[in-house]
């Protein structure tokens, strides 16, 4: 089975995510709550989605990595990047996870306390994880 359309689907799903994020904040701002609830909970399921066919894509190519073919300056912020990214994607799923809970149980005051710091850092993740699939796909330096 030929997997090789994954990295791009991933990056597919993943700006799917930040704009259901982005929707869903627009909807509670203007205190449309079930459909910031339907959003919400539908970036989490892209989001799941997207952690399915990536962990797909690595088992199925063995755990090997693609290089970020550069030198220098803009190697050091890939891994810059990279780093922030792959840190903040492993907590996101747990804080996603108790923010729905506390969305679900009506626990407003906890839930946006929460939300102010989660949100942003889920937002954050789902758009570096497009820009990392363009650095490491279609603009990767040729390797020298």
């Amino acid at each position: 089975m030929d997997l090789s359309a994954l990295p791009a689907l991933n990056a597919a799903l993943n700006a799917l995510a930040a704009a259901l994020l982005l929707l869903g904040r627009r909807a509670i701002r203007l205190g449309r709550v079930a459909q910031h609830k339907a959003l919400m909970l539908s970036a989490f399921g892209v989001s799941t989605a997207f952690l399915a066919s990536y962990l797909a894509h690595k088992i199925w190519r063995g755990f090997e990595h693609t290089t970020f073919n550069a030198d220098g300056l803009a190697r050091a912020l890939y891994l810059v990047l990279l780093a922030s990214h792959v840190a903040l994607a492993a907590v996101i799923p747990l804080l996603a996870l108790w923010l729905i809970r506390l969305g679900l149980r009506d626990e407003r005051s906890r839930h946006r306390r929460l939300a102010r710091w989660a949100w942003p850092a889920w937002l954050y993740v789902s758009g570096s994880g497009v820009l990392i699939y363009l650095l490491l796909y279609p603009f990767n330096p040729a390797a020298a």
